[in-house]
């Protein structure tokens, strides 16, 4: 079998947010009762698309679950300390950790199961926590947030404003929100606004 392709990592320890000058900690908004939502970007993450050829996702998914030690299956997704991986179509996900060497680590464990493409350069990640985090988040995508439509660990691809996006449920009120890296500073006002009702902690 031929050796995996890897291409260069990228540098997580060079990377710069796309938030940089727009980033300001501190609470903003209705704050008659303290903040009520609490932002933040989680950055220098890698992020990967591991997608899996027809009749492998079964080894696809085990593969996952190696590289990244997740409580992965076909059909289930996982969330952890140390990385999150969820289901975003049939055979294909969505792959998180802080760990830069997840690129290879993946690419060596799925190998001719699947394809794996670093997205690390492309994407940056949200997380919206809070009591209000579903309030705040309905604003913005027409999902059903309630925690019996969208159990904890869950992910799934939509849309804000007919750009892609992607969210995963990593806590009871913690919601991870995964868009274009070009798309991150005004996604990123969006979110601010749709806060200032319930008022915001920027962490």
């Amino acid at each position: 079998m031929a050796e995996p392709f890897v291409a260069t990592p990228v540098i997580l320890e060079a990377a710069e947010s796309p938030l940089a000058g727009h980033y300001q900690k501190g609470e903003f908004g209705n704050l008659d009762r303290g903040p009520k939502v609490t932002l933040a970007e989680r950055f220098a993450l890698a992020i990967c698309d591991v997608f899996a050829w027809p009749g492998a996702e079964t080894k696809t998914a085990n593969a996952i679950k190696r590289a990244t030690k997740l409580a992965l299956t076909k059909t289930r997704d996982a969330v952890s300390e140390d990385a999150q991986a969820f289901r975003h179509a049939p055979g294909r996900w969505t792959v998180i950790a802080g760990d830069g060497a997840l690129p290879e680590a993946l690419t060596n464990a799925v190998g001719d199961n699947g394809t794996v493409v670093d997205l690390s350069h492309g994407r940056t990640v949200l997380r919206v926590d809070g009591e209000q985090s579903r309030r705040v988040l309905s604003k913005l995508f027409a999902i059903d947030f309630h925690a019996d439509a969208f159990p904890l660990e869950n992910g799934l691809a939509t849309k804000h404003q007919e750009i892609f996006a992607q969210i995963q449920r990593v806590g009871e009120n913690a919601f991870d929100i995964i868009v274009f890296h070009s798309y991150a500073r005004a996604f990123w006002h969006a979110l601010r606004r749709a806060s200032e009702e319930v008022g915001y902690a920027v962490e």
